[in-house]
């Protein structure tokens, strides 16, 4: 076995030659179990140096758990929205969240999660996206015997626990809303393409428009970076056109609010000329004037779930993360504000 990967109850187990479940008697001190059986374990766990799992030890002595949180960027309404549910949460159970960012200096960040898990001994991780596909920085978790839990991930769904919503249905929904109004002229900003979810999000909006035998010109569709800056830009180019959309689908509320700004800039309507949508609901969808029609994501629910799955303790053995009821697909909400209208007549 690999030295520089923490032994796991199933590595003790193979060695002792008997089942995870005897382990985890005689590491639960289970009188039931038989001397010999008992001595193989532990000589098993010794020659391992192998350490049980610190959450099921602290979930059998009722002790809080610490948390951590990985995260990329702060700088959008989604993750904010999630840390400061998921602050809330452990503050309401009696956890710990620890937080940390990961950065463009992927050899810092991880020298910084494998601190945090020296001297925090965190129960386990929540990864953020994009961080929640990167595979270093899963593979250090996992050489670290470390369990995490990923929202949206979009590679290697059968590693760990994920929670997610269904950005390919939502997005189509909302395009099919906008279509319902009497839009033909579909225009679309791309989230960043580091995110499985701009892919999704993409296609739901070219798939609304297909199945309703719309064309999209391609002049109608702009890559975004899930920022502000990068939907103004977007925007700009979308309503320079000749013939501009009368509505703008943007891949989340960042891009959609700079959407709003570039449209005043150019002294067009909102929602009288230009219906606009958003994405997440977080709180620039409504600090803007006029309001913005989005899709609400459950991003607290995902917050307060991730944190329930690490504080259940089902994180003993790895190996159950592929089991079935690790992997939550959560409802999204279609949230109709004043940013969109019928279309203008031709």
């Amino acid at each position: 076995m690999n030295e520089s990967k923490r032994a796991r109850i199933k590595d003790v187990a193979q060695r002792a030659g008997v089942s995870s479940m005897t382990v985890s008697r005689v590491l639960n001190k289970d009188t039931k179990v038989s001397t010999a059986k008992t001595k193989l374990v532990m000589e098993a766990v010794n020659a391992l140096n192998y350490r049980p799992n610190v959450a099921a030890r602290r979930l059998a002595s009722n002790k809080s758990f610490f948390i951590g949180l990985l995260y990329f960027d702060s700088d959008t309404s989604y993750v904010s929205k999630f840390l400061l549910r998921g602050l809330k949460s452990c503050r309401t159970t009696g956890h710990h969240l620890v937080v940390d960012e990961i950065d463009d200096d992927i050899e810092k960040s991880l020298a910084s999660v494998k601190e945090l898990i020296e001297v925090t001994q965190v129960d386990g991780m929540i990864l953020l996206p994009p961080v929640s596909d990167d595979a270093r920085l899963i593979a250090t978790l996992q050489e670290a015997n470390t369990p995490f839990v990923r929202i949206s991930p979009d590679t290697q769904l059968n590693i760990s626990p994920y929670i997610c919503m269904d950005d390919y249905q939502a997005s189509f929904e909302m395009t099919e809303l906008l279509i319902k109004k009497g839009h033909t002229k579909i225009g679309h900003i791309i989230g960043n393409t580091n995110q499985g979810v701009s892919r999704l999000r993409y296609q739901g909006y070219l798939d609304a428009l297909r199945s309703n035998q719309i064309n999209v010109p391609p002049e109608y569709i702009e890559q975004g970076l899930f920022t502000y800056d990068s939907g103004f830009i977007a925007a700009k180019k979308l309503l320079a056109l000749g013939d501009k959309p009368t509505a703008i689908v943007a891949a989340n509320d960042e891009m959609a609010a700079a959407v709003l700004a570039a449209a005043h800039v150019n002294r067009i309507s909102v929602p009288e000329q230009l219906s606009i949508s958003g994405f997440d609901d977080g709180n620039v969808a409504v600090t803007v004037s006029p309001n913005l029609t989005t899709v609400r994501q459950p991003i607290q629910q995902m917050a307060e779930l991730a944190i329930e799955i690490i504080a259940s303790g089902k994180f003993a053995d790895l190996s159950n993360a592929n089991s079935r009821e690790f992997r939550n697909v959560l409802d999204f909400d279609i949230i109709e504000r004043d940013s969109t209208a019928t279309a203008p007549k031709s």
